[in-house]
């Protein structure tokens, strides 16, 4: 079996910028509080703290109750739902997208890590208790992007129309969904397990705030993971003072964009600010607020409210009002005792983007962990992994350098031409100083010469790289197959399939091992065989 580890740096699936923050790189430490690691946390814990408003905690809990009260809770929920009224709880926090069936099966890794995370934690500082929390992404409005998931080479699509914050979307016509998930599924006892609880989640209930819920819970509620819709006019009670200043002052606009030019230059900026980051919703609009003219403006609708109608209505009805991507995160941090957020290379990178914003409106920063990645593997894929002498790095690797390194490395010949261009290239350079004691005019046609003769040489090289691999094609076609098995459309296994296609064949030994192999702190790809 290969044994060999790659990093998150190595694997070549991360921007610069994740590469850069996990080496924690100077330029960057302006960007965040406190690097991840397990020591670091006594400082967040303090800062945390004292920061945090600690009445908070009794509308949160009160919150947590109403909305799980049509669901049945497990004792572990229960139990971290009630420490939260206590000072010595925090939370770690995930969240994610309303994708159906959760989507790409990286929704499974986020929980994972936060719940591993907090039981780390939970050894290491007894005297407090840490609760996993996953944030359902219920006011989100772009539907095409999670009405559909994988399984296997079948793309099942939820064919709907929704406007609206999508956490608020009826569930109706997922029924024909469910007959043709149902349908590839085919017989057997994960598949029924399968069937039953997509049946439980989306049929038996009315929006897809609930269904998702309901579908978390059933994966993950025995570990105590605690689900959290911010879609609720209490906890926007909570937010609505920082609503104000935004409405009034324009922070984030500024600082965001203060940061993105100091520090951000050459780096690609994952977010924008605008000059006023919240939305206005209800049940089938979710549009952003205009300032223009001493009025407010709904975008896309007849909708405008004077400074003073604004503000009244803020105070009535504080869930009308929405973050966007650049408030939402500071939603979170007011509403939670939260120390640390666990999101994926993209999310990182724009919380990268949010610290002078925080310090602005005088909320602690979290830590920012990147959550773990997997590589879902079988025993036969392992075994034709050996069989071809590749290691983890091979597969990992680009599919044309793969395909060339093997070509080379199984070669009876040495298709390396590297040192008879460098023999070359100094047997010009001896042509150059000649032309250069005697006639400079010749220095033109030493070095058009020169060219003419390495791209030879180059030329040469890939005619007999492409014969060679006509000799290995087929220990060749074996690899490049093995490669697309495990990284679907050249690209990470997790970020297309399905969980379902893995429990189909291992059922809940697939969620055993996650827990029993993912470290939120370790910096490599977790590689597991089911």
């Amino acid at each position: 079996m290969p044994n060999d580890c790659i990093s998150y740096q190595k694997s070549g699936y991360f921007s610069k910028l994740i590469i850069d923050y996990l080496a924690e790189k100077n330029e960057l430490k302006p960007l965040y509080n406190h690097f991840p690691t397990l020591a670091n946390f006594k400082f967040q814990l303090a800062e945390k703290q004292a920061n945090y408003n600690s009445a908070n905690r009794k509308v949160l809990v009160k919150a947590l109750e109403e909305q799980y009260r049509n669901i049945a809770v497990s004792e572990e929920t229960q139990f971290n739902i009630q420490k939260l009224s206590e000072s010595k709880t925090f939370t770690i926090t995930t969240g994610h997208q309303l994708n159906l069936f959760t989507g790409p099966l990286y929704f499974l890794y986020k929980i994972v890590s936060v719940i591993n995370l907090c039981k780390t934690l939970q050894a290491t500082y007894p005297e407090y208790h840490f609760v996993p929390v996953y944030w359902m992404a219920t006011e989100d409005h772009d539907f095409e992007e999670i009405n559909y998931f994988h399984f296997k080479n079948v793309k099942i699509k939820w064919d709907n129309n929704s406007t609206g914050p999508v956490g608020r979307l009826a569930t109706s016509g997922l029924e024909e969904v469910y007959e043709v998930f149902a349908k590839d599924l085919g017989v057997g006892r994960y598949a029924d397990e399968l069937k039953k609880l997509f049946e439980e989640s989306y049929l038996k209930h009315s929006n897809l705030a609930e269904a998702t819920r309901y579908l978390a819970n059933a994966l993950f509620g025995d570990t105590g993971l605690v689900i959290l819709d911010g879609d609720d006019p209490k906890l926007k009670q909570l937010f609505a003072p920082f609503i104000e200043q935004e409405l009034v002052a324009q922070t984030s606009f500024q600082k965001v964009s203060e940061t993105n030019n100091n520090y951000l230059s050459s780096y690609d900026i994952q977010v924008n600010p605008r000059a006023i980051n919240l939305f206005y919703i209800e049940d089938t609009i979710r549009e952003r607020i205009i300032f223009d003219d001493n009025r407010y403006f709904v975008n896309q609708t007849d909708l405008s409210f004077s400074p003073e109608e604004l503000r009244q209505l803020l105070a009535s009805h504080p869930e009308r009002f929405s973050p966007n991507v650049i408030l939402r995160p500071l939603y979170q941090e007011v509403i939670l005792p939260n120390l640390c957020y666990i999101g994926g290379g993209g999310e990182i990178a724009y919380w990268l983007q949010l610290k002078s914003n925080f310090e602005a409106f005088n909320i602690a920063f979290p830590m920012l962990l990147l959550r773990n990645s997997v590589l879902l593997t079988t025993e036969k894929q392992v075994q034709k992994a050996d069989k071809l002498g590749l290691r983890w790095a091979d597969l990992f690797s680009d599919q044309q350098t793969l395909f060339d390194q093997k070509t080379k490395e199984y070669s009876l010949f040495n298709l390396d031409f590297t040192a008879q261009k460098a023999h070359l290239q100094k047997q010009f350079e001896a042509l150059r100083l000649m032309a250069e004691q005697t006639d400079k005019s010749f220095a033109g046609a030493v070095k058009a010469q020169e060219v003419k003769q390495i791209k030879g040489l180059e030329n040469l090289e890939k005619k007999l790289l492409k014969a060679e691999r006509k000799v290995y094609a087929e220990k060749l076609e074996r690899i490049i197959q093995l490669q697309n098995e495990l990284f679907p459309n050249q690209s990470l296994q997790e970020r297309r399939n399905n969980f379902s296609e893995f429990y189909l064949e291992s059922g809940k030994t697939l969620m055993e091992k996650l827990y029993q192999n993912l470290d939120p702190l370790s910096p490599n790809f977790t590689i597991i065989t089911l």
